[in-house]
C-alpha cells in the first residue's frame, strides 16, 4: 500500500508539472496566426504512417537511419510495457497485461530485444556526438548548450534501457528461485539474469524493485524534460508529420488580406466588410514570432536539429550565412523568450525586439532560394521556405526593402509586365534578323 500511496503522488507530480508546460505552450499556440486548413485525414494517415513509423526519410543515411528507427520502433513498443508499469504502480497489481496471452508474450519479448538494441543503438550515438566530427551538428545555432541537451537527453535514454533490462533481469531470476511462472517472454533478460545467480529470493526481489522504480522515475524525469529539450520531437514529431503540409512543396499560400484587396480591385462590387473601429491593423508577412502561423511554431517544436536541411541547402553549401535549422530553431528561441510576456501583458507588448534582425538577418532571407531541399529532406517534414517567405514578404509589403536586383525586377513588372527591361513593343526584336517567323 505504501508503494501504491508513494506512486500515485509521484505519478501526480509529473502529470501536474507537465500539465502545467503544455498549457504553457497551448498558450503560445494562441499567440499565433492562423495556417492551412487541416482536411484530407486519410492522406495525412498515410503519410504519418510512411514517414513518421515507417521513418523512410531517415533511411537515406542507410545505417544510422536504421539505429535511429530501431530507437522509434523500440519506444513504440517499450511503451506498452511502461502503461503496464503504471497501471500496476497505481492498483498494486502484477503484470496487470498478462491476460493478453501470446499478444503479452510477444511485446515483452519485442521490448526486451529492443531494449539491448537501443542501447547499443544510443551508445553509437554519443560516441558519434563526443568523438567524432560531424559537420551538421556545428553552425553558430548549435551552442554547447545544444550538445549538453543532446548528450543528457542519450544517457538517460541509455539509463532507461538499462534499468528495463535490470527490473527483467531480477524479476526473471527472483521468479524462477520462488518457483513462480514466469509472464511474458525474455531473451535477453533471461541470458542476464546470470548476474543475480547466488542471491537469495530476497535479495533479487530487493534488486527488482530498486530497477522498478529506477526506470519508472526516468520515465517521470525524462517526460517533463522533453518539452524544454530538442527531443520534445518524442511527442511532436509523429503529429507534426501528420499535420504537414499536402500541397506541392514551393506552392505559396494565399495571403486572405492581399486576396481581398486584389478582388476589389477587379471588382468594386465585392462584397466588403468595414473593419470595427478599434481593429488591430493586419501585418504582412512575419516580423515576430506572434506574426508566424501555428505550423510554423508546430514545426520549431519538432525540430530534431539534426541539420539535415542544412547540411543540403545550396546557400549554406557555397558559404552563405542562410541556415534552414537556424531559422526553425531561433523562431522557437523567440517565442519561448516573448511569449510569457505576451501571454502576462497582451498582444502590445514589446520589448524593442523581433525574430527579424534580432534574430534573423535579412541576408539569410534573401540567401534562400526557394528550391525546398531543405523541406523535401527534413525526417519530420518542416517546411522552412514558408517561413523565410513570410519573412520577406514582410520585408517588401511592409518596409520596401528587398535587394537591388529585384527592386529592378519588380519595377519591371509593374512598367513593363515582364521582369525584363523592355517594352512589350521590344520584346522580338531579337528574331528580327532570323529566318524565321517567331510569334
Amino acid at each position: 500500500m505504501i508503494k501504491q500511496i508513494v506512486f500515485a503522488i509521484a505519478l501526480l507530480i509529473t502529470l501536474g508539472a507537465f500539465t502545467f508546460t503544455i498549457l504553457r505552450i497551448i498558450s503560445f499556440f494562441k499567440l499565433t496566426k492562423k495556417a492551412f486548413p487541416v482536411r484530407d485525414f486519410g492522406k495525412r494517415f498515410g503519410v504519418m504512417m510512411e514517414v513518421a513509423f515507417g521513418q523512410t526519410k531517415i533511411f537515406r543515411r542507410p545505417v544510422i537511419g536504421f539505429l535511429h528507427a530501431l530507437v522509434f520502433w523500440g519506444f513504440c513498443v517499450i511503451l506498452i510495457g511502461s502503461i503496464e508499469m503504471v497501471i500496476d504502480g497505481l492498483f498494486g497489481t502484477d503484470k496487470v497485461l498478462k491476460f493478453l496471452g501470446l499478444f503479452y508474450d510477444i511485446i515483452m519479448a519485442s521490448g526486451d530485444v529492443f531494449a539491448l538494441l537501443i542501447a547499443i543503438s544510443i551508445l553509437v550515438f554519443l560516441f558519434r556526438r563526443v568523438f567524432l566530427h560531424i559537420k551538421r551538428f556545428e553552425g553558430i545555432e548549435m551552442k554547447k548548450i545544444s550538445h549538453l541537451d543532446a548528450n543528457i537527453a542519450l544517457s538517460i535514454i541509455l539509463f532507461l534501457m538499462l534499468s528495463l533490462l535490470g527490473m527483467n533481469s531480477a524479476y526473471y531470476s527472483h521468479t524462477t528461485l520462488v518457483g513462480g511462472t514466469i509472464e511474458g517472454v525474455y531473451p535477453v533478460s533471461k541470458f542476464l539474469s546470470a548476474i543475480f545467480s547466488g542471491l537469495t529470493t530476497d535479495s533479487t526481489l530487493v534488486q527488482y524493485e530498486i530497477f522498478w522504480w529506477m526506470h519508472i522515475l526516468l520515465i517521470f524525469l525524462f517526460a517533463n524534460m522533453l518539452p524544454y529539450s530538442k527531443h520534445f520531437h518524442v511527442f511532436m514529431s509523429v503529429p507534426n508529420v501528420f499535420l504537414s503540409r499536402l500541397e506541392p512543396l514551393g506552392k505559396l499560400p494565399n495571403m486572405d488580406n492581399v486576396t481581398r484587396e486584389v478582388k476589389l480591385m477587379m471588382d468594386p462590387n465585392t462584397a466588403f466588410a468595414t473593419p470595427a473601429a478599434g481593429a488591430p491593423i493586419e501585418r504582412f508577412g512575419v516580423k515576430d514570432a506572434e506574426d508566424a502561423s501555428w505550423k510554423n511554431y508546430f514545426d520549431s517544436l519538432a525540430c530534431t536539429e539534426c541539420g539535415r536541411c542544412t547540411s543540403v541547402c545550396p546557400a549554406n553549401i557555397t558559404g552563405k550565412k542562410l541556415s534552414p535549422r537556424k531559422v526553425i530553431m531561433d523562431l522557437r528561441a523567440r517565442m519561448k523568450e516573448k511569449g510569457p510576456m505576451l501571454v502576462k501583458n497582451g498582444k502590445d507588448y514589446t520589448d524593442n525586439k523581433s525574430l527579424l534582425r534580432d534574430y534573423i538577418s535579412e541576408e539569410e532571407l534573401w540567401a534562400c532560394t526557394t528550391c525546398n531541399a531543405c523541406a523535401k529532406e527534413c525526417p519530420i517534414n518542416i517546411n522552412h521556405p514558408t517561413l523565410i517567405i513570410d519573412m520577406r514578404r514582410y520585408l517588401v509589403m511592409e518596409e520596401g526593402s528587398a535587394p537591388g536586383e529585384l527592386k529592378a525586377v519588380f519595377s519591371n513588372i509593374e512598367n513593363n509586365g515582364a521582369p525584363w527591361q523592355y517594352s512589350s513593343e521590344d520584346r522580338l526584336l531579337w528574331a528580327a534578323d532570323l529566318e524565321m517567323n517567331v510569334k
